[in-house]
C-alpha cells in the first residue's frame, strides 16, 4: 500500500511539474514576441532543438521497433506536421500575439471536446444520447464550444485593478476599437490552433496504428513540420537580421520552447500517461490554466476580464463532463478486465487498492 501512495505522490508531482512546464511556455512565448522574436524564425529553432533532442532517442530506442517506410506513410507524417507542428504553432503564436497567454490557456481546455466532435464526425468514437456517457459528452461539448464562444464575443468588467490600470483612460474610441479587434482576431487564431490541435490527434489515432514507434513519429512530424516552416519563411521573412539572436533574452525564450516545451513536456507527458492513464492527465489540465493566470499577473502585468473567466469555467466544466463520459464509456465496455483501463500504478498485487480518482 505504501508504495501505490508513493507511485501516485509521484505522479501527482510529474503532473504538477508538467502543467508548470506547459504554462511557463506561454508566458515565455509572450515574452518572445514582446522583444521582437519573428513569429516565424521561433518555431523554426523550437522544432531544430525538438528534433535535435528527440532524434537520437528515436533512433536507438525504437532501432528495432520500426516497420519499413513506405510513400503512404511519408504522407501521412507530412500531414500530421501541417496540422500538429505548421498550423497548430503557427494559429497559437497569431493568436497569442493578438490575446495573452490567459486565453491561450483557457481556450486549450476546450481541444478534448473538440477532438470528440471530429472523432464522432468520421465514427472514430462511439456516441449514444439515450446513456449517461454519451449525454455527458454532448453536453460537455456545448459547454466548452459556449465558453470559448464567450471568451472570444464577451470582454466583460476587469477584475484585477492593478495600479498601471487605475490611472484615467485618455484612450481614444478608435484605439479602443482597435484593441477589441485584435482581442477577437487573436481569439479567432486561438480557435484554429485548438481545431488543428485537436485535428492532429484525430489523425494521429489511425496513423499510430500503422506506425507505432512514438517518438520515432514525432520525430519525423517535427522535421516535416520544419520543412514546412522553414518554405513559409523563404516567403515571409527573408530579413536576415531577423534571424539573428541578438539577446540573451530571445536565446532563454527559444531554448526554453525547445528544450523545456518540446523536448521535456514530450517525455514527461509520456510517462505521465503511462503511469496514471490519458484520462487522469487530462483532469490536471485547467491546473494550467490557474498557473497562466498567476504568471501572467506577476511577470507580464495582464489584466483579468469576468468574459475570460466565465468562458474558462464553462470550458473546464464541458472538460469534466466529456472526460466523465469516456472514463463511463469505458467502464461500461469493458467490466471485466480492469488492467486495460487503470493505470500502471496498480499492480497485480494492488489490485484493491484504491484506484486514482
Amino acid at each position: 500500500m505504501g508504495s501505490v501512495v508513493t507511485e501516485k505522490v509521484k505522479l501527482i508531482v510529474a503532473l504538477l511539474a508538467l502543467q508548470f512546464c506547459f504554462a511557463g511556455f506561454h508566458i515565455v512565448s509572450r515574452l518572445a514576441l514582446n522583444i521582437g522574436v519573428s513569429k516565424v524564425v521561433y518555431p523554426v529553432y523550437r522544432n531544430i532543438i525538438a528534433l535535435l533532442l528527440l532524434s537520437p532517442f528515436a533512433y536507438f530506442l525504437e532501432k528495432n521497433q520500426r516497420p519499413p517506410l513506405t510513400f503512404s506513410l511519408l504522407v501521412q507524417f507530412f500531414l500530421l506536421a501541417l496540422l500538429g507542428i505548421t498550423a497548430n504553432q503557427g494559429f497559437y503564436l497569431l493568436g497569442l500575439y493578438y490575446a495573452s497567454p490567459t486565453f491561450a490557456s483557457a481556450m486549450q481546455n476546450s481541444v478534448p471536446a473538440i477532438t470528440f466532435v471530429m472523432a464522432s464526425a468520421l465514427r472514430l468514437e462511439e456516441l449514444n444520447i439515450a446513456r449517461r456517457d454519451g449525454m455527458a459528452k454532448v453536453i460537455g461539448t456545448i459547454a466548452s464550444v459556449g465558453g470559448a464562444s464567450v471568451i472570444t464575443l464577451y470582454k466583460g468588467p476587469p477584475l484585477l485593478h492593478q495600479i498601471h490600470h487605475l490611472q484615467a483612460d485618455f484612450t481614444s474610441e478608435t484605439e479602443s476599437s482597435m484593441k477589441m479587434q485584435n482581442r477577437t482576431w487573436g481569439c479567432i487564431y486561438l480557435i484554429g490552433h485548438c481545431l488543428s490541435w485537436a485535428g492532429w490527434m484525430v489523425f494521429q489515432a489511425p496513423v499510430v496504428k500503422k506506425y507505432p514507434p512514438k517518438l520515432t513519429l514525432t520525430s519525423f512530424t517535427c522535421f516535416f513540420g520544419l520543412i514546412q516552416f522553414l518554405i513559409i519563411a523563404a516567403f515571409v521573412e527573408t530579413d536576415m537580421e531577423r534571424w539573428k539572436i541578438q539577446s540573451t533574452e530571445e536565446l532563454f525564450t527559444i531554448l526554453y520552447a525547445g528544450v523545456v516545451a518540446s523536448g521535456i513536456v514530450i517525455s514527461l507527458q509520456t510517462w505521465c500517461i503511462q503511469k496514471g492513464g490519458p484520462v487522469f492527465v487530462a483532469i490536471f489540465q485547467p491546473m494550467q490554466t490557474f498557473l497562466v493566470v498567476v504568471m501572467a499577473a506577476l511577470i507580464l502585468g495582464d489584466q483579468l476580464y469576468s468574459g475570460g473567466v466565465i468562458g474558462a469555467i464553462l470550458i473546464v466544466l464541458g472538460l469534466y463532463l466529456v472526460l466523465w463520459g469516456k472514463t463511463y464509456e469505458k467502464r461500461m465496455t469493458i467490466p471485466e478486465e480492469p488492467s486495460l483501463t487503470k493505470p500502471l500504478i496498480n499492480s497485480e498485487e494492488n489490485r484493491k487498492a484504491e484506484d486514482i480518482p
